[in-house]
């Protein structure tokens, strides 16, 4: 088998429009992503994003993709529906999708769950402890018992999602507060995932934990 052939995605809103992104990011979101799924073997990864022609998400870029990696925040409503169901028919196809943090609002997603997916969030810059619920699921492979986030954005429930699959992460906050994260569902012949860590202007996807919890899970999501 060669290697898992990555699509990482971004709207690329805030790299453009705000001035702590670039500071934290200066590749972009997905620069980052990118980044940190190359750091071991086995996986050809390139960016698209909501700028490019065609949305980043062209035909030949997305029979091209074995698994998708989704980040957006702001313009979830500027991606073409049928952008969305081409993507959506992928992965009914049997190619894998990664929803991360606003992902859960954006429009495959929706449609691959069928729920609004709705959530209770706060911004309030504390600590999260990811606690790992299944330590024998492949996306938690190297990751001890916890992941610490000294700081980050609350995502509480109810989280308006189909019972996932499998569960891998349930995080605590500082508030008191409980989510489901690290949520599993297959889609006919593919694999979808959902981690929610990732607030753009926090440097999330620099810690080690949180790149391993990326490669873990475009290695599942690509399988077969």
């Amino acid at each position: 088998m060669g290697n898992v052939r990555v699509t990482v995605w971004n709207e690329c809103w805030h790299e453009h429009n705000t001035e702590i992104v670039p500071k934290i990011y200066p590749d972009g979101i997905h620069g980052a992503i990118a980044a940190a799924l190359r750091e071991e073997g086995g996986l050809e990864v390139r960016t698209a994003t909501l700028r490019d022609p065609e949305c980043g998400l062209s035909d030949a870029v997305l029979t091209a993709t074995d698994v998708l990696v989704w980040w957006g925040h702001m313009r979830h409503h500027e991606v073409p529906d049928d952008k969305v169901e081409r993507v959506v028919g992928r992965v009914w196809e049997g190619m894998g999708f990664v929803g991360l943090h606003s992902a859960h609002y954006s429009k495959p997603f929706q449609r691959l769950m069928g729920t609004q997916c709705g959530l209770k969030w706060r911004v309030d810059n504390k600590k999260e402890i990811l606690w790992v619920v299944d330590p024998t699921h492949p996306i938690a492979a190297g990751i001890n018992e916890k992941i610490e986030l000294p700081q980050t954005e609350m995502y509480g429930e109810w989280f308006q999602i189909p019972a996932p699959d499998e569960l891998v992460f349930i995080p605590w906050f500082e508030g008191g507060e409980v989510f489901r994260s690290g949520c599993c569902w297959k889609r006919g012949k593919g694999r979808v995932f959902y981690f929610r860590p990732g607030h753009e202007t926090l440097p999330i996807y620099h810690h080690s934990d949180v790149r391993r919890v990326l490669r873990n899970a475009v290695r599942w999501a690509a399988s077969r």
